[in-house]
């Protein structure tokens, strides 16, 4: 396994005045992987994998939580209490391209959690040679929709399906959340 990369370790000022530590996804965090994809509501289910979601065994937990951090990629957000929050992955799916998922626990989103999020996976796969982002998912899932609007992506419908696209060098300024530690000019604090 690879180490995971340093400088991704940072605490975020949510716009809702809560904070959230982001680090590097690890194969230690797989049982509570597993125990928030088990307990997910079903729509949330539903809108992620447009179905029902994929049966947790041992061996879904190691390819989620066991990465190379160059062409698959995962960031964590933990509450300060420690409980986990959200997950953001890419994946490469070409040389340039990568697909993304980003998964917010229902108590935390509206909050900018997942724009600072996209952002930081944005910044960690251009650093990597990455070009553009792909995401597919349910065509109703109105929060993924808003969060590729502000990633100024495209996207195409299909019976109920949306392709979407991110080039990642049109990607706007970071959200309006603060990185309070290590402090990075890339985020701009809430006014």
């Amino acid at each position: 396994m690879t180490e995971p990369p340093k400088g991704f370790d940072r605490t975020l000022l949510l716009r809702d005045g809560r904070r959230v530590r982001v680090r590097p996804l690890t194969p230690q965090d797989a049982p509570e992987l597993g125990e928030a994809i088990r307990n997910a509501d079903p729509e949330t289910l539903r809108r992620r994998f447009c179905g029902s979601a994929p049966r947790v065994t041992p061996r879904l937990l190691e390819r989620l939580t066991v990465l190379d951090y160059e062409r698959r990629f995962a960031l964590v957000a933990r509450s300060l209490e420690g409980a986990g929050v959200a997950v953001a992955r890419y994946e490469a799916t070409g040389r340039r391209m990568a697909e993304v998922a980003i998964a917010v626990a229902p108590a935390w989103r509206r909050v900018g959690l997942a724009s600072a999020l996209l952002h930081m996976l944005g910044l960690a796969a251009l650093e990597r040679g990455f070009e553009r982002f792909t995401a597919v998912y349910s065509a109703d899932n109105r929060p993924v929709a808003e969060l590729l609007d502000y990633a100024r992506g495209s996207r195409v419908i299909a019976e109920g399906v949306a392709e979407a696209e991110v080039r990642l060098r049109d990607h706007p300024a970071a959200p309006a959340v603060a990185a309070l530690e290590p402090s990075f000019s890339f985020f701009k604090p809430s006014p």
